[in-house]
């Protein structure tokens, strides 16, 4: 459990909003513990925000600390005129013409306007607060708009709380209180819970790496275990701070608000499981190729094809045979990824892929009536699956028009998975990290081979728990609390 400080120069400042005991003064602040086992995450509204004034060294002192400021020193440190330019050149396009669009009957040729822990009561500038915010995260962000042929962002300052006026106050005050839902319940001491733990989903997802059932039994044997959940989603980034941990539910990719908000939470000091590392690693195919290559983990014969070679598709076919299995670097539930029978086929399907990737990975195919998908925590096996191919097709996920289908399954308990199979689980692992993984590989007799770790696997109720129960689920909360534990 988290402690909410809000640091100010003045209590008088504090005077018009509810009463709070985590309102401190920079001096009282000052004179708290430096260390302590609780995570602390400080809204700094001290009045000066220039460099060296008393908001500067409230979030440089809080970093020194190990406590989590909003704003950061990094934050203060971006607020020179060369960076301000930089960020407000960066606004997407998308944004901009929104914003010229809703300000189109605007008669004026500037407009100010303020940002409340990202939000503004202006629902034309919604879109422009929400960058702005991500950009440049303060409790109160002023910012000056200027028409020339377009609106454009004129300048940026952070802005004031003793100087809000009563009606500023209010959409301040309801801001905050949806940005750090806690600041009105009771202290931590007074609480059932020890860790608190968000769960990042997309209820919208096609193929989500859970199932609702799932989720709801980590939920309970979170809470059995001392630690309080909360469902959160893409839109959540600025609550992360209010957290120990981070539990990504959700598909993953480098350039998705997945990997950002591991970033973050990894930043702000939470176990965060997937970790972006492994999301960085898992991501990328020919990554793991290379990297299982170099670590002696048994992969398929692979080969990196290249759009400017000519001759790669030839060398291909003779070093790898027909079939062979094509697939983009960052596909994911079988797609990205198809198989050729002839030359014809491997020609037609490359210049396809080739618009997607500038490099693609081509293997050598090996059939198996199933694969081996082998859980990995920590280093540890959790569970063991074997899943079977989908009907009158060679991958386990069959995608059709408006309809995907998949083949059966058997979950086993770890013990009855051959040795060599777990063995090289383990070791594809190593190289990427200790975090939770889903390893996918094909046995042929006694030999084995690596087809890809996942860093989100599924887990599934009735499916990857079927062997270990509600266990399942009681491992995987030890091992957040542990990682929890390590952090502080």
């Amino acid at each position: 459990m988290s402690k909410l400080l809000i640091v100010v120069d003045k209590l008088q400042d504090w005077g018009p909003f509810f009463q709070y005991d985590g309102v401190v003064t920079l001096a009282d602040y000052l004179k708290l513990p430096v260390k302590t086992k609780q995570r602390v995450r400080v809204i700094n509204l001290c009045r000066q925000a220039q460099y060296l004034g008393s908001g500067y060294y409230c979030s440089l002192l809080a970093e020194a600390r190990d406590h989590h400021a909003i704003p950061s020193i990094k934050v203060f440190n971006k607020f020179n005129r060369d960076e301000i330019a930089d960020i407000i050149d960066d606004i997407p396009g998308a944004t901009l013409n929104q914003l010229n669009k809703e300000l189109s009957g605007e008669a004026n040729s500037s407009l100010s306007f303020q940002i409340y822990f990202g939000e503004t009561p202006n629902k034309h500038l919604k879109k422009v607060a929400g960058f702005l915010f991500e950009a440049f995260p303060v409790p109160i962000l002023q910012v000056d708009l200027i028409k020339k042929q377009q609106w454009q962002v004129k300048t940026l300052r952070i802005g004031s709380l003793h100087k809000l006026v009563e009606a500023e106050q209010t959409l301040f005050a309801d801001a905050l209180e949806r940005f750090s839902h806690k600041i009105w319940q009771a202290e931590p001491n007074q609480r059932h819970f020890k860790y608190d733990v968000a769960i990042l989903l997309d209820p919208h997802e096609k193929f989500p790496p859970c199932t609702p059932r799932s989720i709801e039994l980590f939920c309970k044997a979170a809470k059995k275990a001392g630690m309080d959940t909360e469902i959160i989603g893409a839109k959540d980034n600025h609550r992360l701070a209010e957290f120990d941990g981070l539990f990504i539910r959700e598909t993953t990719a480098v350039n998705h608000h997945t990997f950002k908000m591991a970033l973050k939470a990894e930043r702000e000091g939470l176990a965060v499981i997937d970790d972006p590392n492994s999301i960085l690693r898992c991501s990328n195919k020919i990554y793991l190729q290379t990297l299982f290559e170099q670590h002696k983990v048994p992969v398929p014969d692979g080969l990196m094809l290249f759009k400017q070679d000519t001759d790669n598709l030839e060398r291909a076919a003779d070093l790898l045979g027909l079939p062979m299995v094509l697939k983009i670097p960052d596909g994911s539930f079988s797609r990205g990824v198809v198989k050729v029978k002839t030359m014809t086929e491997l020609k037609q399907q490359m210049k396809q892929l080739f618009e997607q990737s500038a490099i693609i990975l081509a293997q050598r195919y090996t059939f198996t009536e199933f694969d081996w998908r082998i859980g990995i925590l920590n280093g540890k096996p959790l569970f063991a699956c074997k899943y079977f191919m989908a009907r009158n097709h060679w991958q386990i996920y069959k995608h059709g028009t408006g309809k995907t289908q998949s083949g059966a399954f058997t979950t086993c308990a770890i013990d009855e998975v051959p040795g060599h199979v777990l063995d090289a689980a383990i070791r594809a692992c190593a190289p990427i990290g200790n975090s939770l993984y889903g390893v996918d590989l094909k046995q042929d007799g006694e030999k084995v081979y690596l087809i890809e770790v996942n860093d989100n696997p599924n887990i599934d109720d009735g499916v990857e728990d079927l062997h270990l129960g509600n266990k399942l689920y009681d491992l995987l909360v030890e091992d957040f609390i542990r990682r929890i534990e390590l952090k502080r």
